[in-house]
């Protein structure tokens, strides 16, 4: 069955029951695109690991759009012996529901969507006639929009959709406005004297008359009558006024409280369907469907977590060894709620080694002792790769970029011989994999020690500062820890002594005791020493020579070589 915009709600109930009955599903999505970037061949490589491979799509791929939505249940019939499958094709695009909703861009890759055309794909269906769909976070501003609207409607008496700048207080009018918004409460007047006339419908006007009105009406007319804002078929939005009782405005409260859970079900649109399949926790099969997965958490559910590790987790059963940003956490748990559903297993395509990702348990640890990793000049080809190994037999290379690749040999014992031919080559070098990795995994850390490291200098040195401010307002200083001149509270723009006298004190350009003395601020003489050691360790270990530099600059340079 075929399912565009304006058949979506009629047959929402046929989804819904099919979803019900089934045993299990299948799914299937088309995109706008796979790479925005490097080809799916380059952007993937035979040995990455399931984060890595996780990573490159979330940075690569999520740009583009799920635009059809592919769903297939299957129901046993024990009487028969026999599978009933139920097909949905689901047409869907991020249409906006109104002028403060998200408006969503995306890009194209050409060749995607020459393969779709070649297929007879319809794009107008899709841009024309697409479902809408918000995900959790979108659906919850929304109805917290409404949730306000509501509650400000209610306090108002008897308006309705109520602008939040409402006021129970006569409003100030400009004076271009005034005689427009006269003319309103005039024909209003007679409305409320007419025995005939029960509604008045106003010009289309624009937003800011709207507001003026709706401003106007809640101080003057606080009883006794509704007003409502609708639209003409052209989208020009008007103003409705009826005079009601307070039985009558209930009633059209409730009204218009059913109208807005309609519309903010029609907002929602085609994620009902994806909450639906994920609250049924049954089995969900496709073919190579981690980038269906990830497109769909990430449209129709929550933004995609920035790190996983440990499981490669969709948090199926049981929670799953995480580690991420503590703002990233509710992504998280929304991420895990929402595959619940997952088929413990994904294929993992193009790796070699690891034939899919284990969702509820630890992934495959395979054994890469046959494995080299290669750095060569870019204008080597892979007939210079084969060229190189050819003494060792089979070969079989995964390219990284284009100046590295990884080569497996089919003799793992031949490894080290391989690795010993580069150590005196100047255009190209052989390393194990597991020195590779374990290069890799050191970067990391020394990255994440600096950025702590930072940070914990920083924050001395703020206090110091703060420490240096507070003696100018008081006018206790010395002369030798700021530049100051004759009017008091000034100071160079240059580093505080104090920063200075550190950096020299790790040096041995100064003294314990100078330090003590030129800085008003400074710390015990044994936490001093302590960090002023600290610092004269780190530039040593930064140092490529061993050697301390004369330069501060130097303190954070990578060396060439590691």
């Amino acid at each position: 069955m075929e399912i565009i915009r304006s058949n979506f709600k009629s047959n929402l109930h046929k989804v819904y029951q099919a979803i019900e009955e089934a045993d299990f599903f299948a799914i299937d999505g088309e995109f706008s695109g796979i790479s925005d970037g490097p080809s799916v061949t380059a952007l993937t490589n035979g040995f990455d690991t399931p984060e890595e491979r996780y990573q490159k799509l979330k940075k690569h791929s999520m740009d583009f759009l799920l635009f059809q939505f592919g769903l297939c249940t299957f129901k046993y019939d024990y009487t028969d012996s026999k599978y009933i499958t139920k097909s949905f094709n689901f047409y869907v695009f991020p249409k906006p529901f109104n002028r403060s909703s998200p408006d969503v861009k995306f890009v194209c890759q050409s060749s995607s969507i020459d393969f779709l055309a070649s297929q007879g794909f319809d794009f107008n269906k899709v841009f024309r006639n697409g479902i809408p769909y918000l995900n959790q976070e979108e659906e919850r501003q929304l109805r917290e929009q409404y949730d306000e609207k509501r509650s400000q409607s209610n306090g108002a008496g008897a308006l309705s959709y109520t602008s939040p700048n409402t006021s129970k207080c006569p409003v100030t009018i400009p004076d271009d406005q005034k005689k427009f918004i006269d003319q309103v409460v005039e024909k209003i007047e007679d409305l409320l004297q007419s025995e005939e006339n029960k509604n008045l419908d106003l010009e289309p006007c624009t937003g800011f008359q709207r507001k003026l009105i709706y401003q106007t009406l809640s101080w003057k007319y606080p009883k006794g009558i509704h007003v409502e804002t609708l639209e003409t078929e052209k989208k020009e939005r008007y103003i409705v006024i009826s005079k009601v009782d307070e039985e009558e405005r209930k009633r059209r409260e409730q009204q218009k409280h059913a109208k807005e859970q309609e519309e903010l079900n029609d907002a929602v649109g085609f994620s009902r369907v994806i909450h639906a399949i994920a609250n049924s926790g049954k089995l969900v099969i496709g073919h190579n469907m981690l980038l269906d997965v990830m497109h769909t958490v990430h449209q129709f559910y929550c933004p995609l977590p920035a790190i996983l590790c440990g499981p490669w987790c969709f948090g199926l059963w049981e929670p799953c060894c995480l580690r991420a940003p503590k703002h990233e956490l509710q992504d998280l748990n929304e991420f895990k709620e929402m595959t619940t559903c997952v088929f413990p297993r994904l294929f993992l395509m193009r790796v070699m080694d690891i034939p899919y990702l284990n969702l509820e348990g630890p992934d495959l640890q395979p054994k890469r002792d046959h494995v080299l990793h290669v750095t060569f000049p870019k204008e080597w080809k892979t007939s210079d790769l084969y060229q190189l190994f050819s003494a060792f037999g089979n070969i079989q290379i995964s390219w990284i970029d284009d100046t590295s690749a990884f080569v497996s040999l089919s003799q793992p014992e031949q490894v080290p011989i391989a690795v010993n031919t580069s150590k005196y080559a100047e255009s190209y070098r052989i390393q194990t994999y597991a020195d590779y990795v374990g290069k890799k995994r050191e970067e990391k850390q020394m990255k994440r020690k600096w950025t702590e490291d930072s940070w914990k200098e920083v924050e001395p040195k703020r206090l110091n500062t703060q420490c240096g401010s507070y003696s100018l307002q008081n006018h206790h200083y010395h002369a030798n820890s700021l530049t100051a001149t004759s009017t008091v509270g000034k100071r160079n723009l240059s580093p505080s002594r104090a920063e200075a006298g550190l950096e020299a004190r790790a040096s041995g350009e100064i003294s314990d005791t100078e330090l003590e003395q030129t800085d008003p601020c400074a710390e015990p003489l044994s936490e001093g020493r302590k960090k002023a050691k600290k610092l004269k360790r780190m530039k040593k270990d930064l140092s490529p020579t061993g050697s301390i530099s004369d330069s501060s600059a130097k303190l954070f340079e990578v060396p060439d070589t590691w």
